[in-house]
C-alpha cells in the first residue's frame, strides 16, 4: 500500500482516488471545522485487490477490465451473479501489508470500534446517473486486523450487489468508471447524533440518543427542531419516539450510566450494542440547549462554505456533558444548483424525480389518460384515480396525510410523492420542470436547464437519493437472512407488481385490496352498473382472473383478499356510486354496505369460489370495517351459501379497525371469526377523532399515540386468549419501524407492509425477536 489519504491532507487532484464523500469532508476539516478524523483507503487499492483475484474460474477474474454485461431484467440471474461475485470477494485474502498499515494507523485513536464508509467517484459524467448515495452502506467493525480485513471486503463487495449492478447498467456506467474508496474513522460513544438539513426556507435538525445508526435504520422517530436560518431561532420542536439507542460495545465506557439489561450484541455490527432507553429518557429531548446552539452556530458558519442548501451529519462524542460536536458527513447537494424554488409538504413515498408538472385543479374532472412520466399536481386523489397513475413519475397533492389515499397508492406503485403541499396547484404552473423529493417532502421549481447546469462543472449530482429506482420495489438482495418466527406478509393490489414482489422474503399477501384491484377492470363503471346492464358474467370472469393471478403467484402461501371497502366520495368518477352523503367522513363503508346492497358482495364470493374451483385453496376472505356481530353473521352466511367453507383451508377473517371490536371480539370469535387483522389507519382516526385525509392534522394523527398502542396490545392479547391469529396491515409498522419491537413482544402473529418496506421490516422483526430471546436467556441464567 503506497499510502493512506488522511482527511486533513487530501488535495484537489486526489478526488478520484478518495471519492466524493471523503473529498467534501477534507475541504471542511482543512478549513478548521470539527470533523471526525479519518483516512481513506484509496480506489487504487480496490483495483489492485480485484487484479489479485486471478482464478480462471472466478467471475471477478476479468474485473476491473470487464463491464460485466448482464441481463438485469432477469432477476434470478442477476441475484445469482451478484451473490457469486460477493462471495468471491468475501472469500479472498486481503494483503497482510494493507491490513497491517490500516491497523497501525487506527492505533492512535485508541478506539475499539471503526466505521468504514464507502466513498465513490465516477470517472465519466453520465446523464442518467443519480441516486448513488443510497446504494452503498457503511460497515462497522472491531479495531482488530481480522475484523478490518473482513469489513474492507464487505464494503468493497457492495458495488456488486444486485441493486448496484442494476443501477450501473440502467445508468450506462461501466465498472471501469467506478472509483470506490473507503473512509475509515473511529466510532466513539455518543451522547446524541443526527442531521442538520439546511435550505433557504428553513433548517431542520434531527436528533436521537446515542449513535446516528438508529436514524439511518429507521428504528427511531428522531426529535425534530425547525430553525429560522437568518436568526438561528428555534421556531418549533417536536419530541420524537426514541425507544432504543446504539453505542460502542466497550465495557469501560462511561456513557452507559444507566443499566442496560436489554442490550444486545448485534450480528451485523459486531462492535455495537443496542440498548433500550429508560422511560424517563424516552420522554426527554436528546439535545441539551448548549448542544443545540452549537449545532446551529456550526450550520451558520457552514453557509459561507457550502451555500444555503446542504446536509451534514453530526455526533456529540464524549462520556460526559462536556462532549464535542463532530461532523461525520457533509452533502452540499443543492448549494451549487441555482434557480430553485422550494415548496414543503409531507414526504409520503420515497425517491427523487425530475419531470414536467401536470396541474389539475379539479380532481373530479378526470382525463381519459395522463401523459407518461409527468409529475401530477392535484388538490387530492381518490382511489378511482389509480388506473391513471400507472405511468406518472411523481405525485404532489395539496391535501392528505401519510395514510391518505394518495400516499398509499404512491407507495404501492413505487412513485415518489409529497402530500399536504399547501397551495401547490397555485404555486406550480402547468409544464414547469420540478424536482420532487419524496424522502424529505420537498419540491423544487427548476427554472434553468438541469443538464446544462450539470455540464457546466457542477460538483454535485442533484438527484442523489436513498432510492436507486423509485419507480419499483427493489428485490431483496440480503444474503443469509436470519430466520424469523413472526410471519411477514405484503400488501398488494396491482398484478403488475407480482413478478417484482415474488422475490421478496414474504410469507404471502396479508392484504389484497380489492377496491384498488377492481379499478383496473371496471372501466369507470360501478360494479352495480355492470350487474344492472346484464354484464355480470363478464365482470365475474374478469374479477376471478385477477384474484387467480395472485393466488397462482403466491401458492401455497396464503392470500388474504379484503372485500370491497368503498365510500361514495372515494369514487366520484364512477357512475352509480353508493348513495351516502358526500359530506360523510365514513359513508356506508364495509360490511354495512353489503346489507344495503348484497349483489356486489355476492359477486365477489362467486369470484372466490371460481378461484377455489380452479384448484387454488390459498385464498382467504378478510371482511372490512365490521361494526357489529350481526353484520359479521350476515356475511358468514353469505360465505357459506357460496360454498367457500367447503375447502378446509379457507379462513374467514375480519379487519379490527372499528373500536367496538375491543369490546366485542369474544362475540365475534363465537360467531366464527378465524382471525383478525388490525387496520391502524382507521383504528387511529376513529380512536383519536381525526380524519386521516387531512394533512394539516398530521401531528394529531399519531399511530403511536398511547391510546392506539394500548388498543393494539389489547387486540393482540385478546386474540391470543381466544386462540386465533392476529395480524396487522395498516401503515404504522412501515412508517414507524420502532413499534415492531412492541408488536413482536406482545405476540403479533404476522405483519403486512407495502413492498418497499419489506426488507427493513424483516430486519426489524429479526432484531426484535433476537432481543426477546436474549432477554429470556438472561432471565434463565439469573
Amino acid at each position: 500500500m503506497d499510502k493512506l489519504y488522511w482527511l486533513d491532507q487530501i488535495k484537489l487532484q486526489d478526488r478520484a482516488k478518495v471519492g466524493d464523500k471523503a473529498f467534501y469532508l477534507s475541504k471542511i476539516i482543512q478549513r478548521g471545522y470539527p470533523v471526525m478524523p479519518g483516512f481513506v483507503v484509496s480506489a487504487e487499492i480496490f483495483a489492485k485487490f480485484l487484479e489479485n483475484l486471478n482464478s480462471s474460474e472466478s467471475l471477478v477474474a476479468d474485473l476491473p477490465d470487464s463491464s460485466l454485461h448482464l441481463d438485469v431484467t432477469n432477476w434470478r440471474q442477476l441475484q445469482q451473479v451478484a451473490s457469486r461475485l460477493r462471495q468471491e470477494i468475501l472469500a479472498a485474502t486481503v494483503t497482510q501489508e494493507w491490513v497491517s498499515t490500516i491497523f497501525q494507523a487506527t492505533r492512535e485513536w485508541q478506539t475499539s470500534c471503526l466505521i468504514l464508509r464507502p466513498t465513490l467517484a465516477v470517472s465519466t459524467a453520465t446523464p442518467g446517473m443519480k441516486n448513488i448515495s443510497g446504494l452503498l452502506e457503511s460497515v462497522y467493525c472491531q479495531c482488530e486486523p481480522e475484523a478490518i480485513a473482513l469489513a474492507l471486503k464487505r464494503t468493497w463487495s457492495q458495488i456488486f450487489r444486485a441493486r448496484s449492478l442494476l443501477y450501473w447498467q440502467n445508468s450506462g456506467i461501466n465498472l471501469q468508471q467506478i472509483n470506490l474508496a473507503v473512509l475509515v474513522q473511529p466510532v466513539e460513544n455518543a451522547i446524541a447524533s443526527g442531521l442538520l438539513t439546511a435550505n433557504p426556507s428553513g433548517w431542520e435538525i434531527e436528533a436521537t440518543w446515542g449513535l446516528g445508526i438508529a436514524i439511518a435504520l429507521g428504528e427511531v422517530q428522531p426529535d425534530v427542531y425547525y430553525i429560522q436560518p437568518e436568526t438561528g431561532v428555534v421556531l418549533e420542536q417536536q419530541l420524537g419516539n426514541k425507544m432504543l439507542a446504539y453505542g460502542v460495545d466497550d465495557a469501560a465506557s462511561g456513557v452507559f450510566s444507566q443499566p442496560v439489561p436489554n442490550s444486545v450484541l448485534t450480528p451485523d455490527h459486531t462492535c455495537l450494542i443496542t440498548y433500550q432507553l429508560p422511560q424517563a429518557q424516552q420522554k426527554q429531548y436528546s439535545l441539551q440547549e448548549e448542544y443545540l446552539q452549537k449545532i446551529i452556530a456550526l450550520g451558520t458558519q457552514l453557509v459561507s462554505e457550502l451555500g444555503k442548501t446542504f446536509t451534514i451529519k453530526w455526533t456529540i462524542a464524549g462520556q460526559t456533558t462536556s462532549g464535542k460536536v463532530y461532523i461525520t458527513q457533509v452533502s452540499p447537494s443543492q448549494s451549487v444548483i441555482p434557480h430553485l424554488h422550494f415548496i414543503r409538504g409531507l414526504g409520503a413515498a420515497g425517491g427523487r424525480v425530475v419531470a414536467t408538472a401536470l396541474v389539475i385543479i379539479n380532481p373530479q374532472h378526470q382525463p381519459e389518460q395522463l401523459p407518461k412520466g409527468v409529475i401530477l399536481v392535484i388538490p387530492t386523489i381518490t382511489p378511482d384515480w389509480l388506473p391513471l397513475l400507472q405511468q406518472v413519475a411523481g405525485i404532489i397533492t395539496e391535501q392528505g396525510g401519510l395514510t391518505s389515499h394518495a400516499a398509499i397508492l404512491a407507495r404501492e406503485l413505487g412513485v415518489a410523492a409529497v402530500v399536504n403541499a399547501t397551495s401547490a396547484t397555485t404555486l406550480i404552473q402547468n409544464g414547469e420542470r420540478l424536482l420532487l423529493d419524496g424522502d424529505r417532502g420537498e419540491v423544487y421549481r427548476i427554472k434553468g436547464d438541469l443538464k446544462e447546469e450539470m455540464n457546466r462543472g457542477r460538483e454535485e449530482n442533484l438527484l442523489s437519493s436513498h432510492h436507486p429506482n423509485p419507480k419499483a420495489p427493489q428485490p431483496s438482495v440480503t444474503s443469509h437472512l436470519p430466520m424469523i418466527a413472526t410471519q411477514l406478509l405484503v400488501n398488494l393490489s396491482q398484478f403488475t407488481l407480482i413478478e417484482q414482489v415474488q422475490s421478496l422474503p414474504v410469507d404471502g399477501v396479508g392484504l389484497l385490496r380489492s377496491e384498488l384491484m377492481a379499478l383496473n377492470i371496471l372501466n369507470g363503471q360501478h360494479p352495480n352498473s355492470w350487474i344492472l346492464s346484464g354484464r355480470q358474467a363478464e365482470l365475474l370472469e374478469l374479477w376471478s382472473e385477477h384474484i387467480m393471478q395472485f393466488a397462482r403467484a403466491f401458492a401455497p402461501r396464503p392470500v388474504f383478499y379484503r372485500s370491497l371497502d368503498w365510500r361514495s366520495q372515494d369514487l366520484p368518477s364512477l357512475s352509480n356510486s353508493l348513495q351516502s352523503s358526500p359530506q360523510s367522513m365514513l359513508g356506508e363503508r364495509g360490511t354495512f354496505s353489503y346489507l344495503r346492497n348484497p349483489a356486489v358482495f355476492e359477486l365477489e364470493l362467486k369470484a372466490l369460489a371460481s378461484v377455489q374451483q380452479a384448484g387454488y385453496s390459498n385464498v382467504n376472505l378478510l371482511l372490512p370495517f365490521v361494526r357489529t356481530v350481526e353484520e359479521f353473521v350476515f356475511c358468514r352466511r353469505k360465505v357459506e351459501q357460496a360454498f367457500l367453507t367447503e375447502v378446509t383451508q379457507f379462513q374467514l377473517w375480519m379487519m379490527a379497525e372499528v373500536p367496538s371490536v375491543l369490546f366485542l371480539l369474544p362475540e365475534y370469535v363465537k360467531a366464527g371469526v378465524a382471525g383478525i387483522s388490525i387496520g391502524t389507519n382507521d383504528l387511529t382516526q376513529l380512536l383519536l377523532g381525526v380524519d386521516r385525509e387531512q394533512g394539516q392534522l398530521a401531528k394529531v394523527f399519531n399511530e403511536r399515540h398511547p391510546a392506539v398502542m394500548s388498543a393494539i396490545a389489547q387486540l393482540i392479547q385478546m386474540a391470543e386468549s381466544a386462540g386465533i391469529p392476529c395480524s396487522i396491515c395498516g401503515q404504522a409498522p412501515a412508517l414507524y419501524p420502532e413499534i415492531i419491537d412492541k408488536l413482536v413482544e406482545w405476540g403479533i402473529t404476522s405483519i403486512s407492509v407495502e413492498p418497499e418496506a419489506v426488507e427493513r421490516t424483516y430486519q426489524a422483526i429479526a432484531r426484535a425477536e433476537q432481543r426477546i430471546i436474549l432477554a429470556a436467556a438472561r432471565r434463565k441464567l439469573d
